[in-house]
């Protein structure tokens, strides 16, 4: 399933900046990065558990904001992407 993650950390303190940098590094574990604070993945059921567990240790709820929303499939006829294309395709084969 494809999924897009959200988030805005509160960064007024060096510990919500290093929160950001956290948040940041769990998504780029997941996905790709699409604008400065939102990321879409592709992932399973399981993948998505520890996505969220991991996510929510990062964040301080008092302060930050964080939302996942599931992207419908097929995709292309749910999502329009206006100026620069991401760098690949999540669904594509990765070869390294």
């Amino acid at each position: 399933m494809e999924v897009l993650v959200t988030y805005d950390v509160a960064t007024d303190t060096p510990a919500g900046r290093r929160r950001l940098r956290r948040v940041a590094q769990v998504c780029e574990a997941y996905g790709q990065r699409v604008q400065k604070s939102v990321f879409e993945c592709v992932v399973n059921l399981a993948e998505l558990e520890l996505l969220r567990h991991r996510l929510a240790a990062e964040i301080e709820p008092a302060e930050d904001s964080l939302r996942i929303y599931r992207l419908r499939e097929p995709r292309q006829r749910y999502v329009e992407i206006m100026g620069r294309e991401p760098r690949f395709d999540l669904r594509d084969p990765l070869v390294v």
